[in-house]
């Protein structure tokens, strides 16, 4: 009988030991997203428009919330050698649909503004909200950044605080 007990505690101790599932699913995990875009931003001194190439890294590490951070040179259609560049980093929020993402983003950062005639160079602290649009290409580690908008504020800029805004388009990379 004291072995017939002794049995059936063991088969019951054994039978518990597995009792826990294996995870049937982990998600993604971290991703990451690099890219590039041209933008085209209103100067927002002197009434200038200025062109100009742009890099991101964006790091995703839940569906809710990611990181982005961008370089930004503006030197295209710079009049009298006034241009401006940017380095921002801070959250964007995505909203996933199938192929499409939507989300806004808050960035802060440096600012660098090239003043005309090379009178000066000046460095501001920015404040930057926006938003867009990515565009996954099927199945492909590639999307395109369809639109990406910002509206800048350069405080403690010498004549006021300077508002410029503007537009990007892309593409990026997908890495997980």
């Amino acid at each position: 009988m004291r072995k017939l007990v002794v049995l059936l505690l063991l088969a019951a101790a054994t039978s518990a030991l597995h009792a826990q599932a294996l995870p049937t699913a982990t998600g993604p995990g971290p991703r990451w997203m690099v890219g590039g875009t041209y933008s085209f931003f209103a100067a927002d001194y002197g009434k200038r428009d200025l062109g100009g190439g742009s890099g991101f890294v964006d790091y995703a590490r839940s569906e809710r919330i990611s990181y982005e951070a961008e370089v930004r040179f503006l030197t295209i259609n710079e009049e009298v050698g006034t241009h401006q560049s940017t380095y921002l980093i801070g959250g964007k929020f995505p909203y996933r649909r199938r192929w499409m993402t939507a989300y806004g983003k808050i960035l802060i950062g440096d600012g660098r503004f090239h003043f005309p005639y090379d009178y000066a160079d000046g460095s501001y602290f920015v404040l930057a909200p926006g938003g867009g649009v990515d565009l996954a290409l099927g199945n492909s580690r590639y999307s395109v950044r369809l639109v990406d908008f910002e509206y800048q504020w350069w405080l403690n800029f010498p004549f006021g605080t300077l508002r410029p805004y503007g537009a990007s388009t892309g593409i990026a990379v997908h890495f997980h």
